[in-house]
């Protein structure tokens, strides 16, 4: 998992949706970057004649830069969390230092921040894009499919989630805290400020939480149970807290801070922790046990009046796929269907390779070495980078029933290239952990985030980045990891990957069908047993509650995965033996987070390209 800032993912700007979502943004304001492919395409479908290439065309070209400099300066403007994230130095990209305060959270301003959506959209339409460039056009297309997709949660901004027990703001806005890097003295004083407003901020999310109520859309007593359990964990001694452990070393990383003026900091950060933290956490839980029995029913978002309205906009704005809900669901079920058919094709040919799959098992244990490892095995597929430093750290085993399994933390645009990898042991074990850092590390996202940065594109693409490219990629690189040499048998890989990937496909069905099709728990149990043996109800009920607390996200990463992969069997079918697996991967990683609805046109042309040039 990409940690973004998915603190909470609310639809602010179409922009500022994403700058709530996103920890790290990118190049400089204006910069045209190192181009896209298919430059071919760029001009395709449009209308202007060669003679409007010069001063018109320079004209054009600065006003749309100055719109991209001014939507990605608003966007952060009022967010200095993700700000703090996002870029070192906000000056350099023409931003003024925020007010220090979490930006508001309410029904209100979500109805005003799809407003302000729609007048972006219609500033956006007019550019006459035969003027500009094969780089601006794709950062225009980026932007515009973001708009419009989000235009289908217009009326529906109550059907939010910013609370959930994994991946919710309660869950993950401690982690965020934790990590904010002090560079220098007004940072700490930034984050104290920032601290400090925690619990007005956890209010407007109770408040946002009784108007779902009042509209019958309260979660279900089951699911908040699950929150309040998340929340528990951060109902510690401040002593003891996360931010406290870490708040120490951070000052320690400022010069010129004496010891008196640490220990003043210490003790300003406590009392914040005991006066405004704890109290955060206190009163969200109240609110949310205030809430049990306004929705009895345990389901899917299908329960809810307009909860497959609103699971169609999820999916089409996590995913970035131009596939309906319907047809993905063929789609999904139909991958799924062609893995498990391969497993049973070669254990049948090959009966010893169940045995082996069972005793086989990847030799590297250590994170250091496995994540070595990786960058070493990726030489030959995926294109070269830079040097990347990285740190590894542990989930303190008071969040480890609370945090995802692992998560990786994209520094700043501008920061010294540093990345940082969260490892949650309890979540954990020594035979996934391999491909677990192929996908948070290398070719995942520390690499995706690096490559990224290395081509300097507009910052505004950072904000426009697609859950289901990024997360499809670190899938994809999870999965391509059993292909390395890593101490299983070749004859195990595929079935071994096979395996994986249709589990992550199970996931992602069942979430289609909790909700979309309102299946209940009676149904999905039933499934899960008749269709792949499942006998433990109780394994079965986790699952499905977990689907329930999150919906769409196990969808984002799945499908992600599945339109790479589609892509990369199309590409093989047309190229034949010229296919080349690092040519297309580079290609993926120029999309710069596109979603799939964007890329589909320029995979052809480059397709077309490949097949004339190779």
């Amino acid at each position: 998992m990409q940690k973004r800032f998915s603190f909470p993912p609310l639809p602010r700007t179409a922009l500022a949706i994403a700058a709530a979502a996103a920890l790290a943004l990118s190049g400089c304001a204006g910069s045209s970057g190192s181009g896209t492919p298919a430059e071919s395409y760029a001009a395709s479908g449009q209308t202007g004649s060669p003679s409007n290439a010069s001063s018109d065309a320079a004209s054009e070209q600065a006003r749309f830069d100055a719109f991209l400099a001014h939507q990605f300066q608003e966007s952060v403007q009022d967010d200095p969390l993700s700000l703090h994230f996002l870029v070192r130095n906000p000056e350099n990209y023409g931003i003024t230092e925020p007010e220090m305060k979490f930006p508001e959270y309410s029904l209100e301003q979500l109805q005003k921040d799809s407003e302000e959506n729609a007048a972006v959209l219609e500033e956006l339409s007019s550019f006459d894009t035969s003027l500009l460039t094969s780089d601006q056009l794709f950062t225009y297309r980026m932007m515009k499919d973001t708009l419009e997709t989000e235009a289908g949660s217009k009326g529906l901004e109550l059907y939010n989630q910013p609370l959930s027990a994994l991946i919710g703001t309660q869950a993950e806005l401690p982690t965020l805290l934790a990590e904010y890097t002090f560079y220098n003295r007004a940072d700490i004083d930034h984050y104290l400020a920032l601290l400090s407003q925690i619990d007005t901020y956890y209010k407007q999310l109770a408040a946002y939480e009784q108007a779902q109520a009042d509209a019958g859309l309260a979660p279900s007593d089951d699911t908040i149970d699950r929150i309040l359990k998340s929340c528990k964990s951060y109902l510690i001694r401040p002593e003891n807290s996360l931010l406290t452990e870490t708040f120490a070393s951070r000052l320690n990383a400022v010069e010129g801070l004496s010891n008196a003026e640490k220990a003043s900091y210490k003790a300003k950060h406590l009392t914040i922790l005991k006066e405004h933290f704890i109290p955060a956490y206190t009163n969200l839980s109240k609110a949310l046990e205030s809430l049990k029995g306004s929705h009895p029913e345990v389901g899917g978002l299908s329960t809810y009046e307009h909860g497959r309205e609103y699971y169609a906009y999820l999916a089409a704005a996590l995913t970035g796929t131009d596939s309906s809900v319907d047809a993905l669901k063929t789609r999904i079920e139909k991958q799924m269907q062609a893995d498990l058919s391969e497993i049973r094709v070669r254990l049948k040919e090959h009966p010893e390779l169940v045995r082996q799959m069972t005793d086989s098992a990847i030799t590297l244990s250590d994170p250091d070495e496995i994540l070595q490892n990786l960058q070493t095995q990726i030489q030959d597929d995926f294109p070269a980078l830079t040097d990347t430093s990285y740190t590894l750290k542990y989930v303190p085993e008071a969040l480890e029933s609370s945090l995802s399994p692992a998560f990786f933390l994209v520094p700043p645009i501008d920061s010294d290239g540093s990345n940082t990898i969260y490892i949650n042991e309890k979540a954990s074990t020594e035979q996934n952990l391999y491909t677990m850092l192929a996908h948070e590390g290398y070719p995942g996202h520390l690499y995706q985030s690096a490559y990224f940065n290395d081509r300097e594109p507009v910052p505004v693409r950072r904000l426009l980045a697609c859950g289901g490219y990024n997360e499809g990629w670190g899938l994809y690189s999870e999965l391509y990891a059993y292909s390395f040499d890593n101490g299983l048998p070749e004859a195990v890989k595929p079935l071994m990957r096979c395996s994986e990937a249709s589990s992550y496909g199970l996931y992602a069905l069942l979430d289609i069908c909790i909700h979309y099709d309102g299946w209940d728990l009676a149904t999905t149990t039933s499934y899960l047993e008749n269709s792949y043996g499942f006998t433990d109800p109780e394994s079965a009920r986790e699952i499905y509650l977990a689907i329930i607390d999150n919906p769409g996200n196990y969808l984002k990463y799945y499908t992600g995965y599945l339109e790479i992969l589609t892509m990369r069997q199309e590409a093989e079918e047309v190229l034949g033996n010229k296919f080349n697996a690092k040519s297309f991967h580079q290609f993926i990683l120029n999309m710069d987070g596109a979603s799939f609805r964007v890329i589909k046109p320029y995979f052809q042309t480059w397709l077309m390209t490949e097949k004339l040039h190779v």
